[in-house]
């Protein structure tokens, strides 16, 4: 009785349970262990991802409805149908100048499409020249840092707004002398051009420090060793940097560019908080909030337009992943 009752005590006590545990994960494999580990990190991402993207896939089978509930009949792809040739009927008016004579869909995934690549591409050549300036060693670098890192500290709103006052026709600080130089319009902030440009460049001057942060990660990694080789084989700077550093750095700079790009793809916040609104600079993202929040609340088309954004983050995530995948078999590392 007395040891029976030791036994009890042995293992309600937390070394017991401990020493419990770890009887049971040595009785695991390798790989039963790995799968238990990961069981947290899929039921999250089960609950956050793939349950709204479900959803999203799910209504977008369904008619729109004006009045009296959020979705009709079931449709199949009537709603894609419909996006693709341009015939709903209770689509928003078109974003940009009707001149364009295209339909909504292709507005939107153009405008998106060019941004994502202007913005993705500034990103990173102004991030690598900030993540190289960040490494380099010399008097004020921290200063430097701090001035670099800032921007992305700022939030969007704050940061739409500092770009809505500089382009504010009237008063705005640059409006009327990049007017006098024939570069913008009197209403910049009313202009599609113009308003793309400005949202452009103000997406690459807050998250080209994010991209600096992720390259500066990767250059921090390289092995000096392979530098001290270099300079006493009498290599220049320009070979140092093609033949060591790019390569090194390149599966880490694919990595922010494929964080980047799939920010860029779902811009929205910057678009509305900069200019007078997705009038002027359409994505697909405003084309879902117009679906959704216009003068008819939508609900099966704009699922029907989340889902398409999807299938284009998707895209570009296997292109990004198939270039991953080559840069770490010709470095070894597959």
């Amino acid at each position: 009785m007395a040891v029976e009752q030791g036994r009890t005590e042995t293992a309600s006590s937390p070394d017991g349970v401990l020493a419990g545990l770890a009887t049971r994960t040595e009785n695991l494999s390798e790989q039963a262990y790995a799968y238990m580990l990961l069981v947290p990190a899929f039921t999250v991402l089960l609950l956050f991802a793939f349950w709204p993207l479900a959803s999203a896939i799910r209504m977008s089978f369904f008619a729109d409805v004006i009045t009296g509930g959020q979705l009709g009949e079931f449709t199949g792809l009537t709603n894609y149908v419909q996006l693709l040739t341009n015939t709903n009927a209770l689509a928003p008016a078109a974003f940009v100048d009707p001149s364009f004579q295209t339909p909504i869909l292709e507005q939107a995934l153009f405008m998106t499409i060019l941004f994502a690549v202007l913005s993705v591409t500034g990103e990173t050549l102004l991030g690598f020249l900030y993540a190289m300036l960040m490494k380099a060693e010399y008097r004020g670098r921290r200063l430097v840092r701090l001035l670099i890192i800032l921007p992305w500290a700022i939030p969007i709103v704050i940061q739409g707004m500092i770009f809505f006052l500089l382009f504010r026709p009237g008063y705005g600080l640059l409006t009327e002398p990049l007017q006098q130089l024939g570069l913008f319009s009197s209403l910049p902030l009313n202009t599609t051009f113009d308003s793309f440009v400005i949202v452009t460049v103000a997406d690459i001057w807050k998250t080209s420090a994010f991209m600096a942060l992720l390259i500066l990660a990767g250059l921090e990694s390289v092995n000096q060793d392979l530098y001290e080789v270099a300079d006493v084989m009498g290599a220049s700077r320009w070979q140092r940097f093609r033949y060591i550093t790019f390569p090194l750095v390149f599966p880490v700079l694919m990595v922010a560019m494929l964080f980047r790009t799939m920010g860029a793809l779902r811009v929205y916040g910057i678009i509305e908080s900069t200019t007078v609104g997705c009038s002027t600079v359409p994505s697909m993202t405003c084309l879902v909030t117009q679906f959704m929040f216009g003068s008819a609340s939508l609900y099966g088309s704009a699922a029907a337009v989340s889902v398409l954004i999807a299938i284009v983050v998707g895209l570009f995530i296997m292109v990004y992943l198939g270039f991953i995948r080559r840069s770490n078999q010709s470095l070894g590392l597959a």
